[in-house]
């Protein structure tokens, strides 16, 4: 049965995972990568090379020097939870109970949180191309100017034209759109895809609960609800123009586990375990593939 339930769930979970996530158009290409000499880490190649030389019609061409290095990379996303449904509660919803828990989960959680740790440590990167001084964008003439600046940056970096995701809150992406004007039009379609990114996900830093520590007194926080909040450092984004060949998203290890009554040795009970293990990073030489916009 528990096997019968995997083939049922697991590539509905991977399907609900998809929808759900925002930032699925990051994940780096695999042939990239390659394993690390020790746990937790990999190995991502890194171009270097001369430049043109002077020529000589008696000695021909001047020889250059082009190397190909691999720096180490560790993970640093390793999340997890396991969920448990009464056998009874089980059978008498005619196995809903268990099916809308491990939907939701995705669709509530894992998505949210992927995104969320997604868009804070591309943000957090030293080295990207930002705005100098936050700000709140307050009508689509200054969400406008805030993308030309972007992009005026990203031509001046030689960051390709081609492939530009933006990524945007719904309510200046609205903003925009409202101005229904030559202009606006073709600003929005110089862009690959426009992707909009609910507030409550689109933060420059965020603290990832534990899911075990309960603290009491005046700041009393209760990190056992497990997920994410918003750091205290953390600024309200505005958007992020980003190429994906600039960001190295990859998720090494999931694990979507489904284990029924008679094999749970706990409870009577079917169990749902999931982890999630990946890094989210930027390639050195590629960080002007990226411009973030938040608020002050």
């Amino acid at each position: 049965m528990a096997i019968e339930l995997s083939k049922q769930y697991v590539p509905l979970l991977d399907e609900v995972f998809k929808k759900a996530s925002l930032t699925q158009d990051l994940n780096a290409n695999q042939n990239l990568i390659k394993k690390g000499a020790n746990a937790k880490e990999i190995l991502v190649p890194k171009l270097s090379m001369d430049g043109l030389a002077d020529y000589s019609r008696n000695e021909g061409y001047t020889k250059g020097d082009v190397t190909l290095t691999y720096e180490t990379r560790s993970f640093n996303y390793d999340r997890g939870r396991k969920f448990e449904v009464d056998t009874m509660d089980n059978q008498e919803t005619e196995e809903v109970a268990f099916g809308m828990l491990a939907a939701e989960f995705m669709r509530t959680k894992v998505a949210p949180e992927a995104d969320a740790f997604t868009f804070a440590t591309l943000a957090g990167k030293l080295g990207i191309s930002k705005v100098s001084t936050g700000a709140t964008l307050a009508d689509g003439s200054a969400v406008m100017n805030a993308l030309k600046v972007a992009l005026d940056k990203m031509d001046e970096n030689e960051v390709p034209e081609e492939g530009r995701l933006l990524y945007i809150t719904p309510g200046n992406l609205s903003a925009v759109k409202a101005m229904d004007t030559t202009k606006s039009r073709e600003l929005l379609g110089g862009f690959s895809k426009i992707v909009k990114v609910p507030q409550s996900r689109f933060y420059t830093a965020i603290d990832l609960y534990d899911g075990k520590t309960k603290t009491t007194g005046e700041n009393a926080v209760d990190e056992t609800i497990g997920g994410y909040v918003k750091a205290s450092t953390g600024k309200d984004i505005n958007f992020m123009v980003i190429h994906p060949t600039a960001v190295l998203k990859s998720d090494k290890h999931t694990a979507s586990d489904i284990i029924e009554p008679a094999e749970n040795q706990t409870s009577d009970a079917w169990m749902q375990k999931y982890r999630k293990y990946g890094i989210v990073d930027v390639f050195d030489n590629k960080l002007a593939g990226i411009y973030l916009h938040h608020k002050a």
